[in-house]
């Protein structure tokens, strides 16, 4: 099962800690007998610096967080922070842990940066004198070694207020893709399983798709209602075999576009705006009316008594 994104983070976060504690509770050790006396603080930090993994700047707080120290680079110091009150950021606001190191959640920095800051308590007998500091850009942290697996689960997204709060004002209105459906989801369905057509968003309402081919990935192309008319845009796409990693198989296809036809046409008030398939990750989504949209594995889109299908969780 893919892991919930949140999870993921975390489980980077504790990695990121294991690393960073014990350096930052050697370094925290040897400051009590420089405190209060900011150039030395500086030399201990510069000294220390490159013990502390992917750091930007260390620095000295006192306990109501008033920087009692310049901020120490990889390869120069920074003044202009000595006596900066930073009480109001979000990582003093934090509860520090009981074993007296804390990694904060990621935030945007004063630069703009997305950024953490790691805290340990710098403490001289049971006396708590303030804070080492370290902050962390983004950017330079270590990152997962394979890219977040999405969630293959059903998922309702629910949209704009305004316009649930309208949809049984409206009646749908047959788009020119509507008055010769048929024949453009058949276009649709030859150029998903033998033009390479991997990933497609359908407009129903606004007649049109916007098309990812596996020759040209990175670039989408619009399929207008014209070309949804005229089986001779096949002709433009060189014919591709199934790919073998698509979660999708290839017989699905057809009866996934029926069934995105159906609840377009199913009822005037209460109807599909949009949809769209991926081949690769196996998903479909659904876009009503109401601009509540679904995102769902294709085998949950055709199980009938699937949640979605019966109107249960999601």
């Amino acid at each position: 099962m893919a892991e919930n994104w949140k999870a993921s983070i975390e489980r980077q976060r504790a990695a990121l800690a294991a690393q960073l504690h014990a350096p930052m509770a050697r370094l925290a050790s040897l400051c009590p007998p420089l405190w209060g006396d900011r150039e030395k603080l500086d030399a201990l930090l510069r000294e220390h610096f490159g013990e502390v993994p992917h750091v930007k700047y260390l620095y000295c707080l006192d306990p109501k967080g008033v920087q009692i120290c310049d901020n120490v680079g990889a390869d120069r110091l920074s003044t202009v922070h000595f006596g900066r009150d930073r009480s109001h950021r979000s990582y003093m606001r934090e509860p520090m842990p009981p074993w007296g190191f804390l990694l904060s959640d990621a935030y945007v920095s004063q630069s703009g940066r997305p950024s953490i800051t790691a805290l340990h308590v710098v403490r001289q007998g049971d006396r708590l004198l303030g804070y080492l500091g370290a902050d962390f850009d983004v950017r330079h942290l270590p990152t997962a070694t394979a890219l977040h697996e999405e969630s293959r689960a059903w998922r309702q997204i629910k949209g704009d207020p305004s316009i649930r709060g309208t949809v049984f004002l409206q009646e749908r209105i047959d788009s020119p893709m509507d008055r010769h459906i048929d024949q453009a989801l058949t276009i649709l369905e030859e150029l998903i399983t033998d033009r390479g057509l991997f990933q497609a968003v359908i407009h129903f309402s606004s007649s049109r798709v916007t098309a990812w081919f596996l020759d040209d990935p990175y670039r989408y192309r619009l399929i207008d209602d014209e070309a949804l008319a005229d089986p001779d845009v096949c002709l433009l796409y060189p014919r591709r075999p199934w790919p073998d990693d698509a979660l999708m198989p290839r017989d699905a296809i057809r009866p996934i576009l029926a069934g995105m036809r159906e609840l377009r046409l199913a009822d005037r008030t209460i109807y599909l705006r949009s949809a769209s398939i991926n081949i690769f990750n196996g998903m479909v989504s659904l876009t009503f009316s109401c601009d509540g949209s679904h995102y769902l594995s294709y085998a949950d889109f055709l199980d009938r008594k699937s949640g979605f299908w019966l109107g249960i969780g999601g």
